[in-house]
């Protein structure tokens, strides 16, 4: 642990005045001068790598001469050397007889106060010298924190497979061994008296205080900065455990949208016990204060869509203001076809994914897909070149990713279909079983059935999608143009019997054009044996299949989209371009009354607005106004209009709004962390170190929780 005061014997720096404190010089030579210079006989003994990290001189001991004079702040030259001392702190006796005894000469000069001579441990504590053993603890306390951060960081598993399962090869030991065979005496002394450094229980409890500490610097910059929205993610399996991992979004005190990782969530159990647990690990757990909450944001798939839903409500019910809302990590068309529990639909967002898995693997792939595209599309080269492009990027994300799918269809089964032939011996057996798994899916007509309705019934969605995710403009008109999509998707409903058949139809020939037989899914003639031979196809999947996902679209668009949320995304007219391109439009002040409980001042609001309102109005010449909410909260005049900038920054909490950038990193990070981590290696502590490795970890602090939670050090050495 690096000492906070002055290694030599007797100095009051700290105490009677205060002095820039200096690291020993790494340089050998310098190094041993220092030592020699300050009398210190216990410091001969230490490496120039120990002083450099765990000794200090103050500023007293050096001439003015020795310091840059030219820095910035006060930084000793480089070939400065310690020479002002006073008289008794030139005995030969060092620090460590000067700390324990009095020398005969004192004794007889402080006759008259030998009553009041402290005893050597109080002597100690007067010199700011903590008790070695002490010392020692939190050094060795401190070098362990430092090494499981360190492998937090780099993602380094550090004991075996999952949580807690310690194994022979430790990452976690071989890097303490490594510590304490350069040197490290913390860590040798532990072992020469336990035979190890850190036991499997003791890791436990390292890493528990880490997720603490962790936990609490995140709560403590959400808190401070005022509201957030919460987020959560599909749900990810550990150690043979459903998690859900959670997010934070909030707007800095530099007016910026952050994103953090706060954790997973355990998902075992079902209901409105299971929404209560989340409940009560978000508040009593985390530390979280609900009632800051001002949205919610959750991507799920069809199996767990119904126990997300029931945790929706159970926030809502409690916190009112936790507005549900789309999360922008996932267009919206994606997040409507997600939340169908129809297997049809679930067939066709599994197969999405194996299909982006499988050509991500190769471009060898890809570029055989192009050829495929090609031979389907001779006579319209505009065209396949498009599909070619469309095709080379993460197409089953889009918004349109149904219609570009039922485009492609024909030239995908023959793509993979030529890949699980492999007559020229150039795919690998695992490559030609993935073909094979993807092909059964296209070439089952349940499939393409699902495949077309979604395309038809999410086209209406489609555009209102791609603009409440874009810019303040399109995201100000999709949220005025919601009746009207609505209004389109109820006629559909009305009129389903009509609409049904054209779908069926579509399926039908493309079905018979990959010489895909039409017929009702097995799976549910398997459980309807009796009434198998009456049904037909057409009404089987109009009425298990068209008619529930036009009802859950348009009950989604009704749940993400309610008359709150749309309020708070109108407000994003206050956004001066869109104020100077709709001056002749009065202020908005039904929508920005949303926010008059969370702003500073509700009775200047008003007054605030129009003021606002006019300084945006008129552009001069050659001027160019912040187009979106980034820019304006960044605006240098903002803080003049206080209710102003505590809607902006509340409606930048909107979990729908597509982050900038450079505020998306912990999506990004989180993301890695699952794809390029083993399923065996996956664990909840490490993903929280890994994707949280800039919070700013406070080594000291991790100390001091440690040794409060753990005092007793019989029962952790």
């Amino acid at each position: 642990m690096m000492q906070n005061h002055c290694a030599v014997p007797s100095c009051t720096s700290g105490r009677s005045d205060s002095q820039p404190l200096f690291r020993f010089p790494y340089d050998p030579e310098r190094s041993k001068k220092w030592v020699e210079k300050c009398q210190r006989q216990d410091l001969l003994d230490k490496s120039p790598d120990q002083l450099y990290r765990y000794y200090r001189l103050c500023g007293k001991h050096f001439e003015t001469s020795a310091v840059d004079s030219e820095a910035q702040s006060t930084v000793l030259k480089d070939d400065a050397i310690p020479t002002i001392f006073d008289a008794p702190s030139q005995s030969q006796n060092g620090q460590g007889k000067r700390s324990k005894e009095t020398t005969k000469d004192d004794d007889k000069d402080s006759k008259g106060r030998k009553k009041i001579k402290k005893s050597p441990a109080e002597t100690a504590k007067k010199d700011d010298q903590t008790l070695p053993e002490e010392e020692e603890y939190k050094v060795y306390l401190k070098s362990l924190f430092e090494v499981l951060v360190l492998l937090g960081e780099q993602s380094i598993p550090p004991t075996g497979p999952g949580d807690g399962k310690q194994d022979g090869s430790s990452n976690f030991q071989a890097l303490l061994e490594y510590r304490m065979n350069c040197g490290d005496d913390a860590f040798k002394k532990r072992y020469d008296v336990n035979k190890e450094c850190c036991s499997s229980a003791q890791l436990n409890q390292l890493i528990e205080v880490c997720e603490k500490c962790i936990h609490s610097k995140l709560v403590e910059e959400v808190q401070q900065n005022g509201f957030f929205s919460l987020l959560t993610d599909d749900l990810v399996k550990i150690s043979g455990e459903w998690y859900v991992p959670v997010f934070l979004r909030y707007v800095d005190q530099s007016n910026c949208q952050q994103e953090r990782f706060f954790g997973f969530l355990s998902f075992e159990g079902d209901g409105d016990a299971l929404a209560e647990k989340l409940l009560s690990e978000i508040t009593d757990k985390w530390g979280l204060n609900m009632e800051q909450c001002r949205g919610q944001a959750h991507s799920c798939s069809g199996t767990h869509f119904s126990k997300i839903k029931t945790f929706t409500a159970k926030l809502m019910e409690r916190y009112p203001m936790a507005v549900p809302t789309l999360r922008s990590t996932r267009t919206l068309n994606l997040s409507l076809a997600n939340g169908m529990a129809l297997s049809g639909v679930q067939l066709v967002m599994s197969t999405f994914k194996r299909i982006e898995s499988f050509f991500s693997q190769s471009p060898l792939l890809q570029l055989e897909l192009e050829h495929a595209i090609m031979i389907f599309y001779p006579d319209k080269e505009e065209k396949a070149k498009e599909l070619k492009e469309i095709c080379g990027s993460s197409w089953t994300t889009r918004n349109d990713a149904f219609e570009v799918a039922v485009e492609i269809l024909e030239a995908l089964l023959l793509c993979v279909d030529s890949v699980h032939d492999n007559e020229d011996m150039r795919w690998s057996d695992q490559v030609t079983h993935s073909a094979l798994e993807i092909s059964k899916a296209l070439a089952d007509f349940e499939f393409v059935m699902a495949l077309v309705v979604l395309k038809n019934a999410l086209t209406l969605t489609q555009a209102f999608g791609k603009n409440v995710q874009g810019e303040a403009t399109d995201a100000h008109f999709a949220a005025v143009s919601l009746k009207a999509v609505l209004h389109s998707l109820k006629e559909v409903s009305d009129n389903i019997d009509v609409y049904h058949e054209f779908w069926n139809d579509e399926a039908v020939t493309l079905a018979t054009a990959m010489e895909i037989p039409v017929k009702v899914p097995r799976s549910f003639l398997r459980k309807h044996q009796s009434e198998s031979g009456a049904i037909r196809p057409e009404s089987h999947y109009k009425e298990h299949l068209s008619v529930p996902v036009v009802e859950h679209v348009i009950k989604e668009m009704n749940d993400l989209f309610c008359e709150d949320h749309l309020k708070a995304l109108r407000c994003l007219s206050l956004v001066p371009a869109l104020i100077e391109q709709n001056k002749s439009t009065k202020p908005e002040e039904e929508n920005v009354q949303v926010f008059k409980n969370d702003i500073p001042n509700a009775g200047t609001l008003s007054a605030e607005l129009h003021c606002w309102w006019v300084k945006w109005s008129k552009k001069g010449k050659g001027e160019t106004f912040p187009s979106n909410l980034h820019e304006t909260l960044q605006l240098a005049d903002v803080k003049f209009f206080p209710n102003m900038l505590a809607v902006l920054r509340l409606i930048g909490i909107l979990p729908t709004l597509a982050l900038e950038d450079s505020c998306d990193v912990a999506y990004k990070r989180f993301q890695m962390y699952m794809e390029n981590t083993p399923d065996k290696f996956k664990s909840k502590s490490l993903a929280l170190l890994n994707m949280n490795y800039d919070v700013g970890f406070d080594l000291d602090s991790m100390v001091e929780v440690y040794i409060k939670t753990y005092s007793d050090r019989e029962n952790v050495s």
